[in-house]
Protein backbone atom coordinates (compact mmCIF):
# COMPACT_ATOMS: atom_id res chain seq x y z
CA UNK A 1 0.00 0.00 0.00
CA UNK A 2 2.57 2.62 1.10
CA UNK A 3 4.58 1.29 -2.84
CA UNK A 4 1.08 2.66 -4.25
CA UNK A 5 0.80 5.80 -2.10
CA UNK A 6 4.67 6.88 -3.10
CA UNK A 7 4.41 6.45 -6.58
CA UNK A 8 0.79 8.66 -6.40
CA UNK A 9 3.03 10.92 -4.86
CA UNK A 10 5.57 11.53 -7.31
CA UNK A 11 3.17 10.90 -10.53
CA UNK A 12 1.54 14.18 -8.84
CA UNK A 13 4.42 15.74 -7.89
CA UNK A 14 5.47 16.14 -11.77
CA UNK A 15 2.93 18.26 -12.66
CA UNK A 16 4.58 21.93 -12.31
CA UNK A 17 8.24 20.83 -14.67
CA UNK A 18 8.48 23.00 -17.71
CA UNK A 19 8.89 19.45 -19.67
CA UNK A 20 7.80 19.81 -22.79
CA UNK A 21 4.71 17.43 -24.43
CA UNK A 22 6.14 14.72 -26.76
CA UNK A 23 3.57 15.53 -29.31
CA UNK A 24 0.96 18.65 -29.95
CA UNK A 25 -1.61 16.80 -28.84
CA UNK A 26 -3.65 17.42 -25.77
CA UNK A 27 -4.89 14.22 -25.71
CA UNK A 28 -1.67 12.06 -25.95
CA UNK A 29 -0.86 12.34 -21.97
CA UNK A 30 2.48 13.94 -22.36
CA UNK A 31 1.43 17.32 -20.82
CA UNK A 32 3.05 19.16 -17.99
CA UNK A 33 1.29 22.12 -16.47
CA UNK A 34 3.66 25.06 -17.60
CA UNK A 35 4.00 24.15 -21.61
CA UNK A 36 0.38 23.71 -21.19
CA UNK A 37 -0.44 26.98 -19.73
CA UNK A 38 2.44 29.16 -21.57
CA UNK A 39 1.15 27.32 -24.96
CA UNK A 40 -2.77 28.58 -23.45
CA UNK A 41 -2.02 31.99 -22.40
CA UNK A 42 1.34 32.78 -24.80
CA UNK A 43 2.80 34.25 -21.27
CA UNK A 44 6.54 33.67 -22.24
CA UNK A 45 7.57 32.63 -18.36
CA UNK A 46 10.33 30.15 -17.89
CA UNK A 47 10.83 27.34 -15.24
CA UNK A 48 8.48 25.46 -12.99
CA UNK A 49 5.17 26.09 -11.97
CA UNK A 50 6.56 27.25 -8.45
CA UNK A 51 8.68 30.10 -9.95
CA UNK A 52 6.05 31.62 -12.29
CA UNK A 53 5.07 34.28 -9.65
CA UNK A 54 7.93 35.90 -9.83
CA UNK A 55 8.39 35.66 -13.38
CA UNK A 56 5.40 37.12 -14.25
CA UNK A 57 6.27 40.52 -12.18
CA UNK A 58 6.02 42.18 -15.14
CA UNK A 59 2.46 41.36 -15.46
CA UNK A 60 -0.25 42.17 -13.53
CA UNK A 61 -0.51 40.01 -10.60
CA UNK A 62 -3.00 40.02 -8.11
CA UNK A 63 -5.29 37.47 -5.43
CA UNK A 64 -8.69 37.73 -7.51
CA UNK A 65 -9.05 35.09 -10.25
CA UNK A 66 -10.65 36.34 -13.63
CA UNK A 67 -10.88 33.74 -16.81
CA UNK A 68 -7.48 33.75 -19.03
CA UNK A 69 -5.51 34.37 -15.72
CA UNK A 70 -3.40 32.05 -14.55
CA UNK A 71 -3.30 30.64 -10.78
CA UNK A 72 0.03 30.01 -9.53
CA UNK A 73 0.31 27.21 -6.99
CA UNK A 74 3.11 27.35 -3.89
CA UNK A 75 5.80 24.40 -3.81
CA UNK A 76 5.05 21.51 -1.04
CA UNK A 77 6.34 18.45 -0.01
CA UNK A 78 3.19 17.24 -2.20
CA UNK A 79 3.79 19.57 -5.29
CA UNK A 80 8.01 20.02 -5.54
CA UNK A 81 7.65 21.84 -8.70
CA UNK A 82 4.38 23.73 -7.30
CA UNK A 83 1.50 23.46 -9.99
CA UNK A 84 0.06 25.75 -13.21
CA UNK A 85 -3.28 26.66 -14.29
CA UNK A 86 -5.36 28.64 -16.63
CA UNK A 87 -8.93 29.70 -14.93
CA UNK A 88 -11.70 28.92 -17.51
CA UNK A 89 -14.68 31.14 -15.64
CA UNK A 90 -15.01 32.18 -12.26
CA UNK A 91 -18.63 30.64 -10.43
CA UNK A 92 -18.16 32.63 -7.57
CA UNK A 93 -16.15 34.44 -4.93
CA UNK A 94 -14.80 31.18 -3.45
CA UNK A 95 -15.08 28.54 -6.66
CA UNK A 96 -13.50 29.05 -9.71
CA UNK A 97 -12.73 26.36 -12.79
CA UNK A 98 -9.67 25.57 -14.71
CA UNK A 99 -8.24 24.40 -17.75
CA UNK A 100 -4.81 22.39 -16.54
CA UNK A 101 -2.31 19.63 -17.46
CA UNK A 102 -0.92 16.78 -15.60
CA UNK A 103 -2.84 17.22 -12.08
CA UNK A 104 -4.37 13.68 -12.10
CA UNK A 105 -2.10 10.68 -11.82
CA UNK A 106 -2.38 6.69 -13.20
CA UNK A 107 -3.98 6.80 -16.51
CA UNK A 108 -4.76 10.33 -15.97
CA UNK A 109 -1.35 11.69 -15.34
CA UNK A 110 -0.12 13.77 -18.41
CA UNK A 111 -3.80 14.52 -19.53
CA UNK A 112 -5.06 17.98 -19.76
CA UNK A 113 -8.47 18.46 -17.55
CA UNK A 114 -10.39 21.49 -18.90
CA UNK A 115 -13.52 23.34 -15.90
CA UNK A 116 -11.97 21.30 -13.14
CA UNK A 117 -13.27 23.14 -9.66
CA UNK A 118 -11.08 25.25 -7.63
CA UNK A 119 -12.27 26.23 -4.28
CA UNK A 120 -11.14 28.96 -1.88
CA UNK A 121 -10.45 28.09 1.34
CA UNK A 122 -8.70 30.32 2.90
CA UNK A 123 -9.63 32.43 5.85
CA UNK A 124 -9.71 35.60 4.26
CA UNK A 125 -10.89 34.82 1.18
CA UNK A 126 -8.28 35.56 -0.63
CA UNK A 127 -7.15 32.45 -2.55
CA UNK A 128 -4.03 31.72 -0.76
CA UNK A 129 -4.93 28.49 -0.13
CA UNK A 130 -6.78 26.12 -2.86
CA UNK A 131 -8.42 22.61 -2.74
CA UNK A 132 -8.55 21.32 -6.66
CA UNK A 133 -11.41 19.11 -7.99
CA UNK A 134 -9.19 15.44 -8.19
CA UNK A 135 -11.55 12.94 -10.60
CA UNK A 136 -10.24 9.61 -9.24
CA UNK A 137 -12.23 10.58 -6.11
CA UNK A 138 -14.93 12.66 -8.07
CA UNK A 139 -14.52 15.33 -5.43
CA UNK A 140 -12.61 17.74 -3.81
CA UNK A 141 -9.37 16.08 -2.73
CA UNK A 142 -8.24 16.55 0.94
CA UNK A 143 -5.26 18.47 0.46
CA UNK A 144 -5.19 21.99 0.77
CA UNK A 145 -2.94 23.97 -1.20
CA UNK A 146 -1.31 27.13 -0.72
CA UNK A 147 -1.20 29.40 -4.10
CA UNK A 148 0.70 32.86 -4.47
CA UNK A 149 -2.25 34.08 -7.09
CA UNK A 150 -3.32 34.82 -10.28
CA UNK A 151 -1.15 36.25 -12.80
CA UNK A 152 -3.23 38.34 -15.57
CA UNK A 153 -1.92 38.20 -19.40
CA UNK A 154 -1.78 41.55 -21.37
Amino acid sequence: MRWVLLVALLALGACGTARAPRTGTEAAGDWSCVPYVRARTGLPIRGDAWEWWEGGAAFARSRVPRAGSVLVMMRTSRLPQGHVSVVARVVSSREIRVDHANWASGRGKGRVARDQPVLDISPGNDWSVVRVWYPPVNGYGATAYPAYGFIHPG
